[in-house]
């Protein structure tokens, strides 16, 4: 599915992944305690700036910090958008 959301200049649109239900142990995760996902997918970039040329592209799983960018509800689905310089690593 696509989103009518164009990024501006060296933004980026990203869909981020579910939190961990369980653990590695086989533990259920209750809400009260889940960690805030750090990793999603890009949904959509911007063209980059003049000097500064994008590096992800659509599609790429992402790697950000923790309370990076600004949360958005797009038809019922969550987004995040932010700046190329909050993503930490393509994955």
């Amino acid at each position: 599915m696509t989103v009518n959301i164009k990024p501006l200049a060296d933004r980026v649109l990203v869909e981020p992944k579910e939190a961990e239900e369980k653990t590695a142990s086989g533990l259920y995760i209750p809400n009260t305690a889940k960690e805030k996902p750090q990793r999603g997918t890009v949904v959509a970039a911007g063209p980059g700036k003049k000097d500064e040329p994008m590096e992800v592209k659509v599609g790429d799983e992402v790697l950000y910090g923790k309370y990076s960018g600004t949360e958005i509800s797009v038809d019922g689905k969550d987004y995040l958008i932010m700046r190329l310089s909050d993503i930490l690593a393509i994955v």
